[in-house]
């Protein structure tokens, strides 16, 4: 087989995120807005091409003024740095269905190799006969690796948000003709 170009379907895609507030609870939110350039053959994914780009301002916590925070410059800084970025450098096979995947995170203007881990959920069609495939993906990154550092101190020890971001992806493409 040859690498076929997908197209991610962002109704049925996302990219959430968790990080822990306050040491004793979980904050959730997700991206509304990205997008995705996959090219791969589905009989050797260790050699798909994979970017993402994520527009860091469509950032969804189910709170206004937080949100509004995080686009400001003590978190993202939306105006300044627009886009969050993923390129795939190298993919490895882990399991059946299961790979490592490598590759360049952009985020606020600093660059890092960031892995990873990726399941393929499956390949079909849909009732109109277009190919999709599915991955989930799940991954951590510090966020001070990216500048990220604002903080407060906690009264009773700890700091108000932990420095690592957990993150979930599911998605769902379709094959280009």
């Amino acid at each position: 087989m040859s690498k076929s170009k997908w197209q991610v379907d962002s109704t049925h895609s996302s990219i959430d995120f968790t990080i822990k507030h306050m040491m004793i609870a979980k904050v959730k939110g997700t991206f509304n807005t990205f997008t995705a350039e996959i090219e791969a053959d589905l009989a050797d994914l260790t050699s798909a091409s994979i970017r993402f780009t994520v527009d860091a301002s469509s950032i969804d916590t189910r709170n206004t003024d937080r949100d509004n925070h995080l686009r400001s410059a003590d978190f993202f800084e939306v105006e300044k740095y627009p886009e969050i970025s993923f390129k795939s450098t190298h993919i490895k096979k882990t399991g059946d269905g299961e790979y490592d995947v490598t590759g360049d995170v952009t985020l606020h203007n600093v660059t890092r190799a960031e892995t990873f881990s990726i399941v393929f959920e499956g390949a079909g069609k849909d009732p109109w006969g277009n190919e999709k495939v599915g991955f989930s993906g799940q991954g951590k990154i510090k966020r001070s690796d990216y500048g990220l550092t604002y903080n407060a101190v906690l009264e009773t020890g700890g700091v108000l948000i932990s420095d690592d971001i957990k993150l979930a992806i599911e998605i769902e493409a379709s094959k280009q003709q």
